[in-house]
């Protein structure tokens, strides 16, 4: 197997150790002053901020690519108090979850 056909390649061509990929990102949280998380966590965090911000859950299921809508609703974990109303999204710079009052 040569580097090219590998989605991941280390610098001499072998595959890329997943333990490598794991402690890289615990000294990246840590550095940070973040609590330990999955690596696949950020992702559920940025569908959820996409539809906080008013982004049209299809658009979400694009950016994730998704090839079916349910799979993005049990993803992304916005309360629907503070989803915005239908044909309704976010003013440019505007966060419906920051604008909505407890």
């Amino acid at each position: 197997m040569t580097a090219a056909a590998l989605v991941f390649g280390s610098p001499t061509g072998t595959p890329v150790d997943p333990h490598d990929d794991w402690d890289e990102w615990h000294a990246l949280l840590s550095s940070a002053g973040v609590r330990e998380a999955r690596v696949h966590d950020p992702r559920h965090t940025a569908a959820t901020l996409l539809l906080g911000q008013g982004i049209d859950i299809r658009i979400v299921q694009q950016i994730l690519g998704h090839s079916q809508l349910s799979q993005t609703q049990r993803y992304t974990h916005v309360p629907a108090e503070l989803l915005p109303a239908p044909g309704r999204g976010a003013a440019p710079g505007e966060s419906v979850i920051a604008s909505r009052k407890p």
